[in-house]
């Protein structure tokens, strides 16, 4: 038995002003509370207590421990109570960083009634589609779009994010539809100038086959929605993420091309987090809300 526990066995006794007593309140023996106390006595290497066949009372030792004693075992149960509340009604911050264009799409009205569900939980949002490092910026949970390349954080899988190869129909007509990856060669495709690598698209054929061929472009951007309205403008091809296009898409704006060809490597939309033993109920409770509401996502 640890001391915390041998502790609570000397508060009872000295409550209760007997073994008997203090062995009834916690539901064992008179004999294991006289042992726990010897336990605890050769411990502390003192008298705790002073005690004859009829009678017991405390050291002063023993009134001084216990005074301490039970002001923190008070403090220890105030603690759980508290945890509990916290449970209960949710309290706290959470510092967020999500993808600008997936969240002002898709995600903002979610995320606006979590806030109204949880008033005690005060959220700091920002909509960046920079890689932020959570350790060193304070992020409690941060929304990426890719593969974990961190394997020290934690993952939680939100939704797919397949991207979408298309163009508008006025841009089709007049430079014509390309049938195979390589054709994409010959045509202006829009870059996102953001990526570090070459402006390239790589894929998994039908057969499960893997290629990339080098693009030529025009018209850079750091931003997709800029680099999807130029695309609807017919000034391209794009490559973009499906919850750029999927309204264009739908309503015929944009048309998608080369759909046998999937781009590679496959990508997911994921709340990240650092691993902690003891997840806060606040942040297990965005993340699940989160977790709901893509399953909602007009592609999924």
């Amino acid at each position: 038995m640890d001391n915390i526990s041998r502790v609570g066995i000397f508060v009872a006794v000295v409550k209760n002003e007997s073994f008997i007593g203090a062995a009834r309140e916690l539901g064992i023996t008179s004999s294991a509370v006289s042992k726990q106390i010897q336990n605890l006595e050769h411990d502390l290497e003192i008298k705790l207590l002073n005690r004859t066949t009829r009678t017991l009372s405390v050291t002063e030792e023993g009134a001084l421990f216990f005074e301490r004693v039970s002001r923190a075992l008070e403090d220890i149960e105030e603690a759980k109570d508290q945890i509990h509340e916290l449970k209960a009604c949710p309290k706290g911050s959470l510092k967020i960083s999500m993808p600008h264009g997936l969240s002002v799409h898709y995600l903002k009205k979610d995320i606006s009634a979590f806030a109204r569900d949880y008033p005690e939980i005060h959220l700091d949002i920002s909509f960046d589609d920079r890689f932020v490092d959570i350790a060193s910026e304070g992020f409690d949970i941060v929304v990426r779009i890719g593969s974990l390349k961190d394997s020290s954080l934690i993952a939680r899988r939100l939704a797919s994010c397949p991207m979408v190869v298309c163009a508008s129909p006025e841009y089709l007509k007049k430079h014509g539809t390309p049938k195979s990856p390589d054709q994409l060669i010959n045509h202006n495709v829009i870059a996102y100038n953001r990526n570090t690598g070459l402006h390239e698209w790589r894929y998994k054929t039908p057969d499960d086959k893997y290629g990339q061929v080098y693009l030529n472009g025009t018209f850079k951007s750091d931003n997709g929605q800029m680099l999807c309205e130029a695309s609807v403008m017919g000034i391209g091809i794009s490559i973009l993420p499906i919850f750029y296009v999927a309204d264009h898409l739908k309503n015929g704006r944009l048309v998608q091309i080369l759909s046998q060809y999937t781009a590679w490597p496959k990508r997911d939309i994921n709340a990240v987090f650092m691993p902690n033993r003891y997840l806060s109920t606040r942040l297990r409770l965005f993340v699940d809300h989160l977790t709901a509401v893509c399953k909602n996502l007009p592609w999924e």
